[in-house]
């Protein structure tokens, strides 16, 4: 891991997390034009629900490559974020999204036990990601449904 070498505020920091966020709302192009792994450390991080944990930025353009490949298009609601910071180089950042998976639509809400609500952890220094985790339900366009008799009910 690379020494801290610049002092970052939390609104530096939350911009990083933005021009993420855009990025996946953009293809996986940053607003500079750039490869969303352009925003990642060397040695950064990912952990996404149901595929695990990427290392290195060859592995994480893996990953979003295998979770995006099914994604067809996303937007996330950038008005309702809440955020969390903890005066060190950590950033919480919970919201909601809409878009269509390759099963199918989803937007957060509609039904309200479906997807589009996610939440994220990062550690952010100089400049780039150094790790991000990413909760949220993977199952987008709510197909798994026959295993949870609560949503049997109706």
């Amino acid at each position: 891991m690379a020494l801290n070498t610049q002092t970052m505020t939390d609104e530096q920091r939350k911009s990083v997390v933005l021009e993420y966020l855009k990025a996946f709302d953009n293809g996986g192009v940053t607003s500079t034009g750039g490869s969303i792994l352009d925003l990642f450390a060397d040695d950064a991080q990912v952990y996404f629900p149901k595929w695990g944990l990427a290392t290195g930025k060859e592995q994480i353009g893996r990953l979003f490559g295998e979770v995006g490949g099914m994604i067809k298009q996303i937007e996330h609601h950038y008005s309702h974020f809440n955020w969390i910071f903890s005066g060190t180089d950590t950033v919480v950042c919970e919201g909601t999204s809409h878009g269509e998976h390759r099963d199918g639509p989803w937007r957060a809400g509609l039904p309200e036990w479906g997807a589009g609500r996610w939440c994220d952890v990062f550690e952010i220094r100089d400049w780039k990601i150094q790790r991000v985790f990413i909760y949220l339900d993977p199952d987008y366009a709510g197909q798994d449904t026959a295993r949870y008799p609560w949503l049997q009910r109706g």
